[in-house]
């Protein structure tokens, strides 16, 4: 299986998030990642949606996800030529022995210090996902106390914009 990123223009209405994740779900995929935000025009939101999935469903999925109604627009970006990120807060175990050593993997992931308690650190980092886990990887040693990370959001690189145009 090998690994889908998806840019879905949908309609910015109630239910249409559960309708797209429920025709994965309905054909046995698991969503890796999914993010939903608006776009630059407030009727129109963009799913980024990630999946493992071989080439033939997918174009099944594909297919079917054009066929409701509230769906716009639909596109497999291709790693290569899409820029993707995620976001990272991590909760770090720092006190006065360690702290200086956090803040230099901070520094070295260009991460940034959000908060600040006399135990803790909380580090904000954004990029791949192979950054965030090489991150992570270089922070557990300290303790992690806590974490969230999101879901990727992308788009493909260079002048062309994937929109919605005058639709709607």
């Amino acid at each position: 299986m090998t690994r889908h990123t998806m840019s879905v223009l949908v309609e910015n209405k109630p239910g249409v998030l559960a309708r797209v994740a429920g025709l994965f779900s309905r054909r046995g995929f698991n969503i890796h990642s999914l993010a939903v935000g608006p776009t630059e025009n407030p009727g129109i939101s963009r799913m980024t949606i990630v999946v493992a999935v071989e080439e033939w469903p997918l174009e099944q999925v594909t297919k079917q996800l054009n066929k409701l109604i509230h769906v716009i627009k639909i596109v497999e970006l291709d790693p290569l030529v899409a820029v993707q990120r995620e976001l990272l807060l991590v909760k770090v175990r720092a006190d006065t022995t360690v702290r200086s050593q956090v803040l230099e993997a901070v520094t070295l992931f260009r991460a940034k210090v959000v908060d600040v308690s006399p135990e803790a650190l909380t580090i904000e980092a954004t990029g791949t996902g192979d950054k965030l886990a090489a991150l992570l990887r270089m922070l557990e040693p300290f303790g992690i106390r806590e974490m969230v990370q999101s879901g990727m959001v992308a788009m493909g690189r260079g002048p062309h914009a994937i929109t919605a145009g005058s639709i709607r």
